[in-house]
């Protein structure tokens, strides 16, 4: 489902929003299966006693795992673009069993149609603190 109406999906202007979208509640067992698959066996991510040694409450989600929320919150909003660059700063941990709420903003527009465009994105816990703060830059599909 697109969050634009499909008139407005021809070009992107600047301060178009990306509307919220929440992903999660990020389990245990969804921490395991992506260290599995990503190699990052990093303990603090899997083993709740060793997670509250170090002064969680409970294990942090990985990043990356967190950050492939961005993709398919840009895909459901604009189908016609594609995710060219993704980068992103965290700023506090979101634990397991917790959910993000994935929003943004275009911050610039550049070629012929709006063909290129950089968004400023976030990512909020359920506290509705500043967990992610990321910037995508999206090109027209072909």
């Amino acid at each position: 489902m697109t969050l634009l109406a499909k008139s407005e999906q021809e070009n992107l202007r600047a301060g178009d929003k990306l509307l919220p979208q929440t992903f999660g509640p990020f389990e245990m067992p969804h921490l395991a299966r992506y260290a599995e698959v990503s190699g990052d066996s990093n303990p603090i991510h899997l083993d709740e006693a060793l997670a509250r040694k170090a002064g969680l409450a409970a294990p942090p989600v990985q990043g990356m795992l967190l950050m492939s929320a961005f993709e398919p919150a840009l895909t459901a909003w604009r189908p016609d673009f594609v995710l060219q660059r993704l980068s992103a700063k965290f700023l506090r941990p979101v634990l397991a069993g917790e959910s993000i709420v994935v929003s943004g903003r275009v911050g610039s527009v550049a070629g012929d149609g709006a063909a290129r465009a950089t968004l400023r994105l976030m990512a909020h816990n359920e506290r509705r603190e500043i967990v992610v703060l990321a910037e995508a830059v999206l090109v027209a599909a072909n």
